[in-house]
């Protein structure tokens, strides 16, 4: 038998609202329901027509990633279904487009939200670029700041501008909104392109090495965040100690701020009424030729670090021969 709701919001029945959200969390499972309702115009924003994979905990057991959406989903959930290569199968992801389905989301203590960089209207464009800023472990944030530093001045030796958000974790995303003149393929090769220079401009505090243990204690500019990529919506929680969540910066005030500043129960006074998010993003950009062609001379991290993985393996096995 359902246990009864605790309270009803927009037709959803909340439940166990008092229960801890996660070990470590400092907040109860009603304190992320009252964050997602206070900020749900903003981060819908984001959310909106774009297939979302939700990041939930449920109590004792390990976070777990969400892509398909379960049997008993309500049949107002919007949803999609999509191709997925890697499992091989249909999966059906939820349209996160209205409050109604955010406190839905909520109720089944979801998070994080992840959504793809493409729209359902245009399966075959991104809207944006996203570079990821990885600081090596046990790095402070001060170093993934240095290097969202070198991209901004890469982003404007090409004649681009982006915005910037704590990634709610210990690293921070850079976000270069685009427009539908180019393929997914040429935006990742402009990815790559623009990750390559933040490189060459301090090799010794960034690095494109795919490959962790190759990357010696140096940021790691990730550009591939491509394609059919998810990255973690602005204004979403994050599973970390306190509840961070990922929040819009100005670069400005870049130097000045730590990921912790930035939690659940911090951010809706600190917002306000503004969506400094949507204030920050520049207008679609058009992405040059020479960038995308500097791209595709680029090889693709992942597919690189396939081949090496493979080329090691291989080495291994001829070295045990041989002995």
């Amino acid at each position: 038998m359902a246990s009864k709701p605790d309270e009803t919001r927009d037709g959803v029945p909340l439940t166990n609202l008092d229960q801890p959200l996660f070990d470590g969390a400092e907040a109860t499972k009603r304190d992320l329901v009252d964050y997602l309702d206070a900020v749900h115009e903003r981060i819908l924003g984001e959310l909106r027509d774009r297939p979302l994979s939700v990041i939930r905990v449920r109590p004792g057991q390990q976070p777990f990633m969400q892509k398909n959406v379960p049997k008993y989903t309500p049949d107002w959930v919007q949803t999609v279904s999509l191709w997925a290569e890697a499992s091989k199968r249909e999966v059906s992801y939820a349209l996160c487009n209205d409050r109604r389905t955010l406190l839905w989301f909520a109720n089944q203590r979801a998070v994080e939200y992840h959504p793809t960089l493409v729209r359902v209207d245009r399966w075959d464009r991104v809207t944006q670029l996203v570079l990821d800023l990885d600081p090596p472990e046990g790095a402070t944030f001060d170093l993934a700041v240095q290097a969202a530093h070198l991209v901004r001045q890469a982003l404007t030796d090409v004649g681009l501008s982006g915005a910037v958000k704590t990634s709610g974790a210990k690293g921070v995303h850079v976000y270069v909104p685009i427009d539908d003149q180019a393929t997914i393929e040429d935006a990742a090769a402009a990815t790559r392109a623009i990750a390559a220079r933040a490189e060459r401009i301090d090799p010794a505090l960034a690095t494109t090495e795919f490959v962790r243990e190759n990357r010696g204690g140096k940021v790691f500019v990730d550009s591939t965040r491509a394609g059919g990529a998810t990255v973690v919506a602005a204004y979403s929680p994050r599973i970390r100690p306190g509840t961070p969540v990922s929040f819009p910066v100005g670069w400005d005030d870049l130097d000045q701020v730590s990921p912790s500043d930035f939690t659940l129960h911090t951010a809706p006074g600190l917002l306000g009424d503004a969506d400094p998010w949507a204030t920050q993003l520049p207008a679609p950009q058009t992405l040059s030729a020479a960038l995308i062609e500097e791209g595709r001379a680029i090889p693709i991290a992942r597919v690189q670090a396939m081949h090496e993985g493979k080329r090691r393996a291989q080495a291994r096995r001829a070295a045990k021969q041989d002995g």
